[in-house]
């Protein structure tokens, strides 16, 4: 892999973990349920694409991070939302 391609994959995993940060702050704002489900959706979907992208760079901490922030995200949505 090129340099330039590695360095644009590591803005993407930045930008997918801002996504999935502003959908979980998203999620408190929602109105019902269903928008918070939404956005719940939204955040996981944004850290597993995140996880993905940082494994294919064989970034671990960075996959380990990532993988316990989406676990706490889990747990607040599971706890405050279901």
């Amino acid at each position: 892999m090129e340099e330039t391609e590695r360095q644009a994959k590591i803005k993407q995993i930045a930008q997918l973990r801002r996504r999935g940060e502003k959908a979980y702050d998203d999620m408190y704002e929602a109105h019902g349920f269903r928008d918070s489900d939404d956005r719940y959706r939204e955040a996981k979907d944004c850290f597993y694409d995140a996880i993905r992208v940082a494994g294919e760079l064989e970034l671990k901490d960075e996959v380990d991070s990532l993988v316990n922030r989406l676990q706490h995200i889990k747990e607040v949505f599971r706890g405050q939302f279901s």
